[in-house]
Order: structure tokens, then sequence, then C-alpha cells
């Protein structure tokens, strides 16, 4: 039982994952104009990334109490650091250097973001697919 909580809350935050990800970000930059689409997301995306990483760690700790520390665990635990990595850290720098107008480092950094996010899509879809 508490391996298929622990389960469902991996399955959830991919879920989260794919929804933000390929239909409310798209479809905030068509729908709104650049200035208010970058004021949602800037909204949005705290909470996506704290919500996937109180999934994930809440699921980590379902599975310490019921099977150990299994593989797939230590999947989860890495997509679990890198979203606290771009919560606490990436994000803030990026707003910083959206709002000084330093190009550069915010495409750099937002580009970082992307690429950790696409790898968090891909380990949590072995997860939940059973190849790990």
């Amino acid at each position: 039982m508490i391996y298929l909580i622990s389960n469902n809350l991996i399955m959830v935050s991919l879920g989260t994952m794919i929804f933000f990800s390929f239909i409310i970000a798209p479809l905030t930059f068509i729908t709104l104009d650049g200035a208010n689409a970058a004021k949602f997301i800037r909204k949005l995306f705290p909470f996506y990334y704290g919500f996937n990483l109180i999934c994930l760690s809440f699921a980590l700790l379902l599975g310490l109490i019921d099977s150990g520390f299994a593989v797939r665990y230590h999947i989860v635990l890495m997509c679990a650091i890198l979203f606290a990595v771009s919560l606490f850290i990436l994000m803030p720098n990026i707003n910083k250097y959206r709002d000084s107008s330093n190009d550069r480092m915010f495409n750099i950094l937002h580009k970082s973001s992307v690429v950790i996010n696409f790898v968090q899509l891909i380990l949590l879809t072995i997860v939940a697919s059973g190849y790990y």
C-alpha cells in the first residue's frame, strides 16, 4: 500500500511536469502578451517547482519506510534535488538577470532550467515505466 502511494506521488509529479511544460507554458505565451506572460510564469513556476519537490520528497519518505532505498528512489532523489536547485538557486537568479536586463546570463540560466526540466521528465518517465 505504501509503495502504491509513493508511486502515485511520482506519477502526479510526472503528470504535473508534462501538463505545465507542454500545455500551460506554451499556451501562456500564445495567449498573453509578453509582459503579462512573464508576470504569470514568474508567479507560476515557484508553485510548479515547490509542488513537485513536495510530491517527490513524500514519495522518497514513503519509499524509505516501505522498501528501503531501491534504485528507483535514487533517480527520484536526483529529480527532487534538481527541483530544489531550480526553485532555490536557478529561478531567483533567472529573475534577477531578467530584471537587470542581463540577457546573456538570463539565457544561459533559462536554458539550463529547460535542460534540467527535460532531464527530470526523462528520468521520471523511466521510473514510471519500470525501466530502472
